[in-house]
């Protein structure tokens, strides 16, 4: 699926620990904040996502960003319980979950792939799948990493997929790239974490640089 000329891009700004962080993202322009509740470095409580959740509604500009949880292979009983509680607008799943698991969601679904070649992907990619279009987190394939590598994905692979699907590209994208990024593949959408921080820790004048570059394209 084409993006048609001066449509600007979704920003996604993944990987969120802060209020701080969400507001600034909101204030910036991003269209989707991403709360990381699988293990990992950028790991959320229920607690810290309900906190930063009340943060944004709270805040005028807030109000209009949509709240994404990444889940890795958990059971979707629990991760219906999360979205009621935390407020949920979307579901990441970034593990091997098969296709049939977004029925039993409470709310949509984006669904990372890596290119890997695996048959959990082709499952989402068959053309059952695509024609649902459910949109596509595509990254980079790193041995042992669900995300947040920051290595840069396959844009060849991923523009041809963007052809016919919504795709948020992520993998490696950061405030100087993300323009190159977007005139290459075309996506629906853009995803960040390890791109806009420093030291590990989200850097809010990166945030506001990623997102003003996205959305100049």
């Amino acid at each position: 699926m084409r993006r048609r000329a001066r449509v600007t891009v979704a920003v996604k700004i993944c990987g969120v620990r802060t209020p701080e962080a969400a507001l600034v993202a909101a204030e910036a322009g991003a269209d989707f904040i991403g709360l990381i509740f699988a293990p990992s470095q950028r790991q959320v409580t229920a607690e810290r996502a309900q906190a930063i959740v009340r943060a944004l509604r709270s805040h005028a500009q807030g109000a209009h960003v949509a709240v994404v949880g990444v889940f890795v292979d958990e059971q979707p009983a629990e991760i219906a319980i999360l979205a009621d509680t935390v407020g949920l607008d979307w579901v990441q799943l970034s593990g091997e979950e098969p296709p049939a698991m977004a029925d039993k969601l409470p709310v949509p679904v984006l669904k990372a792939v890596r290119f890997d070649g695996g048959a959990n992907e082709m499952a989402w990619l068959a053309p059952t799948i695509t024609c649902d279009l459910t949109p596509l987190v595509v990254d980079a394939h790193v041995a042992g990493s669900w995300g947040g590598a920051g290595v840069v994905a396959d844009w060849q692979r991923a523009a041809a997929l963007a052809e016919t699907h919504p795709i948020l590209l992520a993998g490696g994208l950061n405030p100087e790239n993300v323009g190159v990024a977007i005139q290459a593949v075309q996506p629906w959408g853009v995803d960040v974490s390890s791109g806009v921080e420093s030291a590990g820790v989200q850097d809010h004048a990166k945030i506001r640089a990623f997102v003003r570059a996205a959305k100049e394209v």
